[in-house]
């Protein structure tokens, strides 16, 4: 089993930077994939980025490309993303994630087995 806790939200303006941690406990965790995801007041969770167990690819939601990047250190066990350019969408609870059987050419649809109990970040205009 894995415990994943988040760190690193807050209160920013547009066009800020933010780096989001995710601190993972347990075994395995280069076994993993892990992701970040997001939810907004009254819309639905929503995957913004994942990283291969081993780092070598990754994984953006539209939206998010050319800002956001997810790395990881698997000596560390920690994975963060790295929010650039932000915008007032980009306010949500963010939520680390982590699947131990991805599947094959889809490895970031999950299901995800473990999550974290998430982060705010706030972007004001």
């Amino acid at each position: 089993q894995v415990q994943l806790v988040e760190s690193g939200g807050g209160l920013v303006q547009a066009g800020d930077s933010l780096r989001l941690s995710c601190a993972a406990s347990g075994r395995d965790f280069s076994m993993y994939v892990m992701a970040w995801f997001r939810q907004a007041p009254e819309k639905e969770r929503e995957l913004v980025a994942a990283i291969t167990s081993n780092g070598g690819a990754a994984y953006y939601t539209d939206s998010v490309k050319g800002r956001f990047t997810i790395s990881r250190d698997n000596a560390k066990n920690t994975v963060d993303l790295q929010m650039n350019s932000l915008k007032r969408e980009d306010t949500a609870v963010y939520y680390c994630a982590a699947d131990r059987f991805p599947s094959g050419s889809i490895w970031h649809r999950g299901p995800y087995d473990y999550w974290g109990q998430g982060t705010q970040v706030t972007v004001s205009s």
